[in-house]
């Protein structure tokens, strides 16, 4: 487990989160201000806050995530290279948007589908003039809406009435494929994560900034003091008011309130017998109604299928609890392959990111007319308390790579500031 840098209370930098932004930021500020003593504050028993991956028996070194899965923007995402530079390993097999295997239907219905589906984000991305909602852009009476809501909400996580077109429009993750990390994501951002000190378990409960000097940090465990301090906790934390500013952060408050956490979920079923499906194979579970799960067949060959869910389906789910997810799931897939599959599955893992605790969610979204609060609450303030996560990045928002860029653009500025303040 990370430990302590052995100074006790007082150090020069706090780090609250031990999330992609926050131990990136760590792992920034300890190459270049090596002389600095930081400690990384996490409320969790892990590291790698969204990112986590669970292991599965006799599958090898395959990893199953719970939370973020996938290096969008491969070639030009950070932790890609990171993956190599602490040892593991990068799967390049096509993700399904990027041509990889799926599980449809060659005929007319399919390719009216595309098409309606095509159209819908031409709409999106030819939009001019003042911020709506994602839902304005539907074509009433298309045949094919439920399917677009379907992939909306995998998308922001949301349903299309409460998310901003500017903002997906500004959504830019980089060129190039999105691959895999085989041993998973959660694997390696808390592996990127190990040289750095930190503190697991530990809550923070107020910042007290109001003095010129150090900054006083309260937590369940105890005070602490920093010459300045980084805020990478969700937008939901934020927006709950879990931790108190003195003297108040009412612009941040409300920047985090109008870009809240969209709700993801992913359901693991384990195969009796593997062969029973094909490998690496995508299916949608329905393609006509918007409250679907979305499959990932044997992914890396391993015996299981991936269901994600998103949007309110998603909160139905999480609040009926683990057996409704996977009546649920198991719906899906018989209707596909036929009621003897249920005989074949268990489940393996589950999430409930809406319930965890000092989270609350999986990725932002931006209301219509707020995608602009990113910037507001990734600005510093008063040069001393500083904030990151994916939520502050304006294109690369929803992904770990988003908040890997603002964790070390944080960790800039914040070397910048206690250079011209000793």
């Amino acid at each position: 487990m990370p430990g302590d840098n052995g100074k006790g209370a007082d150090e020069d930098v706090v780090i609250i989160g031990a999330g992609a932004a926050g131990i990136a930021a760590a792992r920034r500020l300890q190459a270049i201000r090596p002389d600095l003593f930081i400690l990384l504050l996490e409320a969790g028993d892990r590291l790698g806050g969204r990112a986590w991956t669970v292991g599965l028996p006799d599958a090898g070194d395959i990893g199953l995530d719970l939370g973020c899965g996938w290096l969008h923007g491969a070639r030009t995402n950070a932790w890609t290279a990171i993956a190599d530079e602490v040892g593991l390993t990068v799967d390049r097999t096509p993700a399904p948007w990027n041509g990889g295997q799926r599980l449809q239907r060659d005929d007319a219905e399919t390719h009216a589908a595309q098409e309606a589906i095509g159209d819908y984000f031409e709409r999106l991305e030819s939009h001019e003039g003042d911020d709506t909602d994602l839902a304005e852009m539907l074509e009433p009476g298309n045949a094919w809406n439920g399917q677009i809501r379907a992939i909306g909400t995998y998308i922001t996580g949301a349903e299309l009435e409460r998310a901003s077109v500017i903002d997906y429009n500004r959504y830019n993750p980089g060129p190039g494929p999105d691959w895999r990390v085989r041993e998973g994501y959660g694997t390696l951002i808390s592996r990127y994560g190990i040289p750095v000190p930190a503190r697991l378990g530990v809550e923070v409960t107020r910042i007290d900034h109001r003095h010129a000097g150090r900054i006083d940090i309260r937590t369940n465990q105890g005070r602490l003091t920093a010459r300045a301090v980084l805020v990478t906790v969700s937008t939901n934390v934020l927006a709950a008011g879990r931790i108190a500013f003195h003297p108040a952060l009412p612009e941040k408050i409300e920047a985090a309130a109008r870009l809240p956490l969209g709700l993801a979920d992913k359901l693991f079923l384990r195969l009796a017998h593997p062969q029973a499906l094909p490998a690496d194979t995508h299916m949608l579970g329905s393609i006509s109604r918007g409250a679907t799960g979305t499959y990932q067949l044997r992914p890396f060959g391993a015996p299981v299928v991936e269901a994600y869910f998103a949007g309110d389906l998603a909160h139905d789910l999480e609040r009926e609890g683990g057996e409704a997810a996977f009546s649920f799931a198991a719906d899906e897939l018989a209707a596909q392959f036929g009621a003897d599959i249920r005989r074949e599955l268990s489940v393996a893992a589950i999430s409930a990111w809406a319930a965890a605790p000092h989270i609350g969610g999986s990725y932002s979204y931006a209301e219509p007319g707020a995608s602009d609060l990113r910037a507001v609450l990734a600005a510093p303030h008063d040069g001393r308390v500083f904030f990151a996560g994916e939520a502050c990045s304006r294109s690369r928002y929803s992904t770990a790579h988003g908040a890997y860029e603002t964790g070390v653009a944080a960790a800039d500025l914040i070397a910048g500031s206690l250079s011209q303040n000793p």
